[in-house]
């Protein structure tokens, strides 16, 4: 195929600030349609970015080669697996579902379907990152490496996503964790344990996190500090040396940019289970699923 025909779920802001000029941009990439609960967000995304406004659902899946996802942890868990029985290709969200009994369900429905997936983990597709990554040794680091990361914001105090629902009944554990647990993941090894967790006002939440080889890493997490702009640090230390990220993607449509270009090597290749796939996204839905169930008792 020349494009790969790409159909949007979701109108909210992640959807029309990220997602849809991404996709809408991108050489390899059609913006095939739209589908939101409401039929204007789809209507009003399709004006400024090309593309048909679906009433159905299941009539955009029907239309496109992959599904790309901009809606609730609970929406997404319940349309994947139907996307993925089709034989469509996956851009997902983060966590995978609201629930972690729900995320195994959608990831083993992506796995059986031997459909492509790849998850927006924004920092993981953003240069510099990657860039420190590769200058952290090889292999899982051992018990005298410690790391610490903290991401504070107050996202849920005013701006474009104040008003998610989701977000501020779960808070920064479910919304950030993701990031966070992904890439210590990625910089440590595996991780392997929670060895404590803590939640408190205002959005506070601190994790500890025991990796593969022997080391230890610490999460401090919040959405509702008044802090602008977001403060994110991440320190690597010890064997490893001395490592330090503190640079995010100021603008997360060049990261998604990185990520359609292996998701389109991933569909050419065949690959259904890359770095970032459902696969990947459950087991972070795990840690932090343990994480919560310390912190809340």
């Amino acid at each position: 195929m020349d494009q790969l025909r790409v159909g949007l779920v979701g109108g909210g802001p992640w959807a029309r600030s990220v997602h849809a000029p991404a996709l809408a941009a991108h050489p390899g990439v059609e913006l095939a349609g739209v589908w939101t609960r409401r039929p204007e967000p789809a209507r009003e995304i399709t004006a400024l970015h090309g593309g048909t406004p679906f009433v159905e659902v299941e009539e955009l899946f029907e239309a496109v080669d992959a599904v790309a996802f901009a809606v609730p942890p609970a929406v997404q868990g319940a349309l994947a697996p139907s996307a993925a029985a089709l034989g469509k290709h996956l851009i997902l969200d983060k966590p995978l579902a609201d629930t972690l009994p729900a995320a195994e369900r959608t990831a083993a429905a992506i796995a059986e379907a031997e459909v492509c997936s790849t998850t927006v983990f924004t920092l993981r597709f953003h240069p510099p990152v990657r860039a420190w990554l590769a200058g952290l040794p090889a292999g899982p680091a051992d018990a005298d490496t410690t790391a610490t990361a903290r991401w504070l914001s107050g996202a849920l105090l005013g701006g474009p996503y104040s008003a998610s629902a989701w977000r501020a009944e779960r808070g920064a554990l479910l919304d950030i964790g993701p990031h966070m647990v992904d890439l210590l993941d990625a910089a440590l090894g595996e991780v392997v344990d929670v060895e404590f967790a803590h939640a408190s006002a205002p959005d506070l939440w601190q994790v500890g996190l025991r990796h593969v080889g022997g080391a230890r890493s610490t999460l401090t997490l919040s959405l509702a500090l008044p802090i602008d702009p977001t403060e994110m640090e991440v320190t690597a230390f010890g064997s490893v040396g001395r490592h330090v990220l503190t640079d995010r993607p100021a603008d997360a449509t060049a990261s998604y940019a990185v990520l359609l270009d292996e998701l389109l090597d991933a569909v050419a290749d065949g690959l259904v289970d890359g770095p970032h796939s459902a696969a990947r996204s459950l087991h972070v839905q795990r840690v932090l699923a343990r994480a919560e169930e310390l912190a809340r008792g």
